[in-house]
């Protein structure tokens, strides 16, 4: 869903990544940077209860997810390792992101089960991001799924900031919408690379 946005978006920030690296800036520093102030914010931001300022800090750090790719395209240094980098660190941002958010959810807000809900978002969601690499190193194309990374960082961004604000319910809800949607497009996932794998050309290069 959101993943379609990332074109209109690349355009407009265009401009900061030219700039960054003229300044010698690289996108692998952006990239380090964005994980580290995720990770920072969520950690302390969240589990203290202060949800709306958090989001507002984090949008600023999410947007280097753009940035670095966008930065290594412009100066040709698109690598293998930068990919990695970039989405070995993503997997670290998003466990951070639904980790203090589930902190919040056993601490301020006194809810284990909710907490336990988050936790299951967060694995579900991990899993998500697994079974697509696992599957392509199979030499099998995983595309799909009811939620992607940009689905899931946006409705968990949209629970915390609503419930900030005093919409109680709201990041429960998001917690559950995630857990159940992950656990589906884990299982979509499951099915495309079992009824590939079952495939003589896949059998073959195993």
């Amino acid at each position: 869903m959101l993943e379609n946005l990332r074109s209109g978006v690349t355009k407009v920030i265009l401009p900061v990544c030219r700039w960054l690296l003229r300044i010698g800036v690289k996108p692998d520093a952006v990239t380090w940077a964005g994980t580290i102030g995720t990770v920072v914010v969520s950690m302390v931001f969240f589990p203290q209860g202060w949800l709306w300022q958090g989001v507002v800090v984090l949008v600023l750090f999410i947007f280097s997810d753009l940035l670095d790719g966008t930065m290594a395209r412009e100066s040709g240094r698109s690598s293998k390792w930068g990919a990695f980098l970039d989405s070995t660190l993503d997997r670290i941002a998003d466990g951070a992101v639904l980790g203090g958010l589930a902190l919040y959810l056993a601490g301020p807000a006194g809810s284990v089960l909710w907490c336990g809900v988050a936790i299951g978002a967060l694995v579900f969601g991990q899993v998500t991001s697994y079974s697509k690499a696992r599957g392509e190193s199979l030499g099998i194309p995983v595309h799909g799924g009811l939620a992607g990374r940009a689905d899931r960082l946006f409705l968990s961004l949209l629970g915390a900031l609503l419930t900030g604000l005093g919409v109680a319910w709201a990041l429960p809800a998001a917690m559950a919408v995630l857990c159940v949607a992950g656990a589906i497009t884990v299982g979509q996932r499951m099915v495309i690379v079992h009824r590939a794998i079952q495939q003589p050309d896949v059998q073959e290069a195993r």
